[in-house]
């Protein structure tokens, strides 16, 4: 063990800097990661900060080119030690720490071979590098293991790493290398991996954690706290990411702000089960670190076999919150087959759900494809209970055909009437379910992924009366596929509402723990439907939000974020959700008052103006809407439409606000011309006199008009109103410099308990 000896490799991407030494043979320690001092500079030698259109924002701050000097430098300053004193701990944990190191954390890998503890002892490491990725190809002759590990930073600033993990030993149990055959203890049996976790440092005054909880409706609830002590996790065992996922892993030094301050935040790109972790130790920075939770005997690897681990995603910022979210919208928005939101706007949507529930009428239902089409809805998706007996939840899953007593006419009418109409039509799918009765489960009962002992499954449990079906089965798989496709292709379908109700307990595959299997099965299903139906689109939904990581988000075009629509907590839950989530793959719906969900009530331009915060629809029935709100519902329409331009493309960013009442969030384009912020009350404000909104982003060299639109209907403040908000309701609208609006701000009205108002600024 050679700590902090050969070569640096020095990765570079969005303002974003990671720091390694590549010792000959052995592991890469990370020294640094954190801002990349050797950032573009404008004419004075500033660092710019992409972050502000307003040019030298960071007078004095030199750029440091990061040269060998400096890199040597980098070396002494941060060592604890001198060499060649020998440390009873690493002086830096590797990219894969383990105790072999020094280490006394959690390891990076703990495997087995025939029930013999398997440590690691890498006797060749080789690196290849670029500017943006590092990729190390490590061997253990001793043990018969071979490691590939990539770590690379896009564009956006973000680092994703991933492993794979090869069982190297042969089947005569040995491994040869140059100097002689060595025979690997127990080698005839398979590799078994317990984790295969990424990690990354962090420096050691953080002092903070931001993790997240939740409930069916009310997911992404953030739960800071100190920084805890020692090697520590927290698991999630749903099955798929989960109502209390801890979604990210956010630390800081104090509470994380919106806009500022130094954060460093790890996310597991991965709708299974997943462990997070934290090594808070004494002799250590610490480090920060995700992987996939495996189930016992669930990785496997016979000689020659690999697993490789999912995406860990790390993002580090210096503008708080929002360069976390920059970084993971960026990311998303560049991959191949990712929404196009210029190319093709986002739709609004009508879902008929909390519309007519399991009471479907064809009449009916054409109807309210009418009012769809008559207030301007591009998208109307037909939900649940439209197949084979599905009167309620406890029948039908797994028999994906029209069921005739309900549609004695099949769909073909409705879906015909509402292409007709000029919109897309969409049908509701729950492909990973099985209801026992059915008849799939009744002609395959071996397709169900679960111990045969736990089917059927006590009887004063009701996980939602189903089951998972095991789609890493290839003949399940393909009923599955082939009879969504014939409908597909019978009606035209343009998208699917894809929905994962139950939590995954106990899967069994092929008499081993399927769950790996059925994450990627998912996936694979995904991909497929997309390839065969260019253009088709689909949504991920799992009661709400309970399947949102950037695993998902790789495969679907739309995420449900929470089956409750109630404004009050989507304004929260959508915000946390675009930490990953960009808006235009949001949905946000408007839903009746009182919300199906909470029984509360609000007025519909509170509604209207929080589901302009992601992508817009109704979950509503809008037959029993009165003239008067069918009017504001065409205007509110028509101003989604008119700004779905910026929403979906522009910079999100949200207020740090004193008012734990007040929630406030802006897009800005990119060329700072144009912005749109969405300014919530939650509950009463506590002042009489509410604070200003300072509105960052803009140039500080120009000036902007700035509007009210009323199109979401009327909303309400105290009986005074800001001289700025009476000029902003005329058609002139107020104009002020770029330069005040972000260091002044605009005093706010005192907004009611539970209303919203939508600003506008452009350029002039």
């Amino acid at each position: 063990m050679m700590f902090d000896q050969g070569p640096h490799v020095v990765l570079r991407g969005g303002g974003v800097c990671v720091v390694l030494k590549t010792p000959e043979n052995d592991m890469p320690q990370v020294e640094y990661w954190g801002r990349d001092f050797a950032g573009q500079t404008d004419e004075c030698g500033h660092v710019i900060d992409r972050g502000n259109c307003a040019g030298c924002v960071t007078a004095g701050t030199v750029a440091c080119p990061l040269n060998e000097s400096a890199l040597a430098a980098l070396d002494t300053m941060t060592l604890k030690d001198t060499p060649p004193n020998k440390p009873d701990a690493s002086w830096r944990p590797s990219l894969l720490p383990q105790g072999a190191e020094g280490w006394a954390g959690r390891a990076g890998l703990e495997c087995a071979r025939g029930g013999r503890p398997v440590y690691a002892r890498w006797t060749s490491v080789a690196t290849q590098s670029d500017p943006s990725s590092l990729t190390v190809i490590a061997a253990d002759n001793i043990n018969g293991l071979q490691l590939t590990a990539t770590l690379r930073i896009t564009e956006s600033g973000l680092i994703i790493a991933q492993h794979t993990i090869t069982n190297a030993a042969n089947v005569t149990g040995s491994v040869h290398d140059d100097r002689a055959t060595i025979t690997v203890p127990n080698a005839t049996e398979p590799l078994s991996i317990s984790w295969l976790d990424a990690t990354l440092p962090m420096p050691k005054y953080v002092d903070t954690l931001t993790q997240f909880t939740g409930r069916w409706p009310l997911e992404k609830q953030p739960a800071t706290g100190p920084l805890p002590v020692g090697s520590v996790t927290r698991d999630c065992r749903r099955g798929k990411t989960g109502h209390d996922s801890p979604w990210m892993f956010i630390a800081s030094v104090g509470e994380p702000r919106n806009q500022s301050g130094d954060i460093w935040a790890c996310h597991l790109a991965w709708s299974g089960n997943q462990t997070y972790r934290i090594d808070n130790l004494p002799a250590h920075e610490p480090v920060l670190g995700a992987g996939e939770l495996l189930g016992p005997g669930e990785i496997r690897l016979n000689p020659g076999e690999s697993y490789t681990t999912p995406q860990v995603c790390f993002s580090y910022s210096d503008r708080g919150l929002d360069g976390i979210a920059d970084r993971f919208h960026d990311w998303l928005r560049a991959l191949p087959g990712h929404v196009n939101p210029v190319a093709k706007p986002r739709p609004f949507t009508l879902n008929t759900w909390e519309a007519v529930y399991f009471n479907h009428d064809e009449t009916t239902l054409k109807r309210l494809a009418d009012r769809a089409a008559e207030v301007g809805v591009e998208r109307f998706v037909l939900d649940d209970g439209w197949f084979h007996e599905r009167r309620d939840d406890t029948r039908g899953l797994g028999d994906w055909v029209v069921d005739p007593a309900v549609w004695p006419n099949g769909l073909d009418g409705l879906a015909s009437h509402v292409h007709n109409l000029g919109m897309e039509f969409g049908l509701w799918f729950e492909p990973e379910m099985v209801n026992l009765d059915s008849d799939l489960a009744r002609e395959h009962p071996d397709w169900i992924l679960a111990a045969p002992e736990a089917v059927p499954y006590r009887a004063d449990l009701s996980y939602r009366t189903q089951y998972v079906l095991d789609l890493a089965n290839p003949d399940a798989y393909a009923h599955v596929r082939d009879q969504m496709a014939a409908l597909v292709e019978q009606l035209g379908v343009n998208y699917i509402k894809w929905d994962h109700n139950r939590e995954v307990t106990e899967p069994v595959h092929d008499g081993r723990f399927g769950l790996h299997e059925q994450t990627e099965a998912c996936y694979r299903l995904f991909d497929e439907l997309k390839t065969r139906f260019p253009g088709l689109e689909i949504e991920s939904c799992s009661s709400g939000g309970a399947r949102t990581d950037a695993g998902i988000g790789q495969h679907a075009d739309r995420i449900w974020a929470s089956d409750s629509n109630d404004p009050r907590d989507r304004v929260d839950i959508q915000r946390w959700t675009e930490l990953t989530v960009p808006p235009e793959m949001i949905g946000a719906h408007v839903g009746p008052s009182p919300a199906h969900s909470t029984a509360r009530a609000t007025d519909l331009s509170y509604r209207a103006a929080i589901s302009l915060t992601g992508c817009s629809g109704f979950e509503w029935n809008i037959l029993e809407c009165s003239d008067e709100q069918v009017a504001v519902l065409k205007s509110f329409v028509a101003l989604y439409k008119e700004l779905r331009g910026l929403l979906h493309t522009g910079r999100v960013m949200h207020a740090d606000l004193r008012d734990s009442a007040l929630r406030a969030r802006g897009v800005v384009s990119a060329d700072c011309t144009h912005a749109v912020w969405v300014v919530a009350t939650t509950d009463n404000i506590r002042d009489w006199l509410a604070e200003r909104l300072r509105i960052t982003g803009l140039d500080s060299t120009r000036s902007y008009r700035v509007r009210l639109r009323r199109e979401i209907g009327e909303s309400h403040w105290g009986w005074v109103t800001p001289q700025w908000l009476s000029a902003a309701q005329s058609d002139d609208g107020f104009i002020a410099p770029g330069l005040l609006l972000a260091n002044v701000g605009l005093q706010l009205p005192n907004l009611w308990p539970m209303q919203a108002i939508v600003l506008e600024f452009e350029a002039i």
